[in-house]
C-alpha cells in the first residue's frame, strides 16, 4: 500500500486495528449429559459487530491497491444487513458515500444501522424481486452514476481471500498455541466467502480437517440451488448458491432448523452472557452435530458472526417452542475461556510500519457524502 497517499494509508492502518484478529472462544457444554467443547471467533467484536468487517475492509484494500476505485467513489452494494453495515462505516471512514439496496424485510435495527453512519438505502419488496432484484438494482445503479464501485460481495474471489488470509491463519495460530489442531469446520453460507476462504486455508495446513457449509433445513438453497421455503435466520441462505461458493470444494452440508437456532442463540445468552445474533445459534448447532459424528473430543471450529443487537426487533425476543426434533434442549452450557488474540496474524512489522508513516495528524477531514 505504499503507493497510495498517507491519508488513505492512515485511514487503513485505523481500521485494520478494529478488525479481525478476534478472541477464539472454547464453549465448555454437555450434549445429551456428554461433556464437550467447542471453538468460535468471537465476530462480533469487530469494528461494526459482524464478520463482514473483515471482507469489506479487504475488498476496499484491493481495490485501491489495483486502482479500481477513486477515493470520492460512491459504493453500491447488495446485502441482507450485515455487509450494508460494515461497508457504510468503512466507506465512511475512507471517505466514500454508499448506496445501500437490501429487501424491505431485514430486521429494523439493521437498516437503522446503515442509516446512522449515513448511507443511503432503498429497499427492495419480495414483488421487485427481493434480494436478486437488490442485485439488479444496485447493478443498474452503478450504470448510471460514472466511477461508482460495485463490490459484487456474492462473486468477488477477494471475499474469500479476506477468510483465507486472516480468519483461517487466527484460528490456525489460537488452536496451536494451546496444542490442537482442528478437526472440523463449520459456517453458515450467506455469500460464502467465510467457510470458502477459512476452508481454504485450513485445507493447507491440515489436510485431514473436514468443511462444512451450513443452511436452514426450512429453506435448503445449498441443496436445490434456488430459493425453496422460508426461514428466520438473516444472512444466510439469500435464495441462490452465491458464484465463488464452490461446492465440490467442502464437505456434507449441514442443516440447522430455524426454530432451534434462535433457541441456541437465547441459550447462549441467558446462560453464559454470550450476546450473539440467530446465525451464531445456528453454527454452534452445526458444530454439535459434526462433533456428534467425530467423537466427543474432537476440535469443531466455528464462529459467531455477529451480536444479539441487530435482533432485537424480531424472533430472537419471543418466546420460541422446542420440538421433538431440536438439539437445543439437550444441551447444557457451562462457559467459555477466551483464547487470546495472537501476534502471528499482526501486520506491525517493521516494514509494515515504515511503509504507513503516520503522520501525528491524520491528513484531511472527510469529504461530505
Amino acid at each position: 500500500m505504499t503507493n497510495l497517499p498517507v491519508d488513505i494509508r492512515a485511514r487503513f492502518h485505523g481500521l485494520r486495528r478494529l478488525i479481525g484478529n478476534t478472541p477464539l472462544l472454547a464453549v465448555d457444554y454437555t450434549f445429551r449429559g456428554r461433556p464437550r467443547r467447542l471453538f468460535a471467533k468471537s465476530e462480533n467484536l469487530n469494528m461494526t459487530g459482524s464478520v463482514k468487517d473483515r471482507m469489506a475492509l479487504h475488498l476496499m484494500k484491493c481495490a485501491y491497491e489495483r486502482g479500481t476505485i477513486r477515493p470520492d467513489a460512491l459504493i453500491i452494494e447488495a446485502t441482507s444487513g450485515n455487509t450494508g453495515i460494515s461497508f457504510s462505516a468503512v466507506g465512511r471512514a475512507l471517505g466514500h458515500p454508499v448506496a445501500i439496496f437490501m429487501p424491505d424485510w431485514m430486521s429494523v435495527e439493521r437498516v437503522n444501522l446503515i442509516r446512522s453512519f449515513g448511507a443511503s438505502i432503498h429497499p427492495v419488496t419480495r414483488e421487485e424481486g427481493g434480494f436478486l432484484g437488490s442485485i439488479s438494482k444496485a447493478e443498474e445503479l452503478a450504470e448510471r452514476t460514472p466511477g461508482a464501485f460495485l463490490p459484487r460481495q456474492f462473486a468477488n474471489e477477494d471475499n474469500c481471500e479476506a477468510h483465507e488470509t486472516m480468519t483461517g491463519p487466527e484460528i490456525h495460530y489460537q488452536l496451536e498455541s494451546h496444542g490442537l489442531k482442528p478437526d472440523a469446520f463449520v459456517a453458515g453460507v450467506g455469500t460464502g466467502g467465510t467457510v470458502m476462504g477459512v476452508g481454504r486455508y485450513l485445507r493447507a495446513e491440515f489436510p485431514h480437517i473436514t468443511v462444512h457449509p451450513l443452511e436452514p433445513s426450512n429453506s435448503p438453497t445449498l441443496r436445490t440451488g434456488c430459493r425453496l421455503g422460508h426461514h428466520r435466520i438473516q444472512g444466510v441462505s439469500d435464495e441462490f448458491i452465491p458464484p465463488i461458493v464452490h461446492l465440490d470444494e467442502l464437505d456434507e452440508i449441514v442443516d440447522v432448523d430455524d426454530g432451534d437456532a434462535i433457541l441456541m442463540a437465547q441459550k447462549l445468552a441467558i446462560e453464559v452472557g454470550l450476546g450473539v445474533g440467530i446465525s451464531s445459534g445456528a453454527n454452534f448447532l452445526g458444530a454439535v452435530a459434526l462433533q456428534d459424528r467425530l467423537g466427543d473430543d474432537a476440535v469443531v471450529v466455528t464462529l459467531f458472526p455477529d451480536s444479539n443487537k441487530k435482533y432485537l426487533s424480531t424472533d430472537l425476543m419471543h418466546d420460541e417452542p422446542a420440538r421433538a426434533e431440536h438439539l437445543t434442549p439437550h444441551i447444557d452450557l457451562h462457559g467459555f475461556t477466551a483464547f487470546n488474540r495472537v501476534c502471528a496474524v499482526c501486520d506491525q512489522s517493521e516494514e509494515w510500519l515504515r511503509s504507513m508513516r503516520i503522520p501525528e495528524r491524520s491528513g484531511s477531514p472527510l469529504p461530505q457524502a
